[in-house]
């Protein structure tokens, strides 16, 4: 069945959850967690293959993404990666899985490391996409090649790039594509189908507060306080994982994955995926799925 235009949602403590599924009886299952600026339909082709190798797939929709919804109208509009984390356990807990394989690309590789690291026995295996492990942090090092490739996250600090974010979400986040992969690697239409997830009212605040907070430029919301303090300094995870990461990335260049083998205690392993850039599961989707398949299945 064509899952890609249909939404279900799981309700949560502060979310209606937006998710997309593939193989509801699958025996064994994987939550896919798209990045910024993205949206659920990332996984699209990568999805189809984990369904036909006997999973269970779900593909949600992050907060701030549309149609993820905030349930009340006074909870704080946080994107602070300690929430990102917070809402994929609530998520679990409301679908009642159990020990799902855990797939992220940028911030939801963020999202899905932060949920090992507030459960160490969540997930059967973590797969991180185009994101080094251990770089959540403001006093993290960064090379000037890093902090020039971040220039949107400065910009948004900035009153002048918060009203980009506000007023101009789709040109913004066109720059993005058109920049932190080889020229030419996406469809117009698949930016256009992304883009939905850009409408929801909250998308502009949680973004900015995502990236002004993780460089210490706005306070967290109090309700995540002790999960910051579990995630700070960075949790050594004991969950089998694998990082892929595009040789071509322009925007988390493939040296800030390098070097994360301490924080793993279980199975690691890193492949660089050559020519790729930013975005491997939409720019080589059968590789990325088969990376998947054969890792989890260990």
């Amino acid at each position: 069945t064509d899952a890609m235009h249909t939404y279900q949602f799981a309700s949560t403590e502060r979310l209606d959850i937006a998710y997309l599924e593939w193989n509801l009886q699958g025996e064994r299952s994987a939550i896919l967690l798209h990045g910024w600026p993205d949206s659920p339909a990332c996984w699209k082709a990568v999805a189809p293959a984990l369904a036909d190798a006997g999973y269970r797939v779900l593909a949600p929709a992050l907060r701030g993404f549309a149609p993820t919804r905030f349930r009340e109208a006074a909870t704080p509009r946080s994107g602070q990666l300690s929430a990102l984390g917070r809402d994929l356990l609530d998520f679990i807990h409301a679908l009642g899985l159990t020990r799902p394989a855990l797939i992220g690309h940028d911030w939801g590789a963020r999202a899905a490391a932060n949920a090992c690291g507030l459960q160490a026995d969540v997930a059967s295996h973590l797969v991180l996409l185009s994101v080094g492990y251990g770089t959540n942090t403001a006093d993290q090092p960064l090379a000037l090649r890093q902090a020039r490739a971040y220039w949107y996250h400065w910009y948004m600090a900035t009153p002048r790039g918060e009203q980009a974010v506000r007023d101009e979400r789709e040109a913004f986040a066109r720059m993005m594509w058109d920049t932190w992969a080889p020229a030419g690697w996406y469809d117009p239409a698949d930016f256009d189908e992304a883009a939905r997830a850009f409408q929801g009212e909250d998308w502009p605040e949680v973004v900015l507060h995502s990236y002004r907070h993780r460089w210490g430029f706005a306070e967290g919301d109090p309700a995540y306080a002790e999960d910051e303090a579990r995630l700070h300094p960075t949790p050594v995870l004991n969950v089998p994982t694998l990082v892929l990461h595009g040789g071509a990335d322009t925007c988390n260049h493939a040296d800030t994955s390098v070097g994360r083998e301490a924080f793993f205690l279980g199975a690691y392993e890193r492949q660089v995926l050559d020519g790729v850039g930013h975005f491997p599961a939409r720019e080589r989707p059968q590789r990325v799925a088969e990376a998947i398949l054969r890792f989890c299945q260990k």
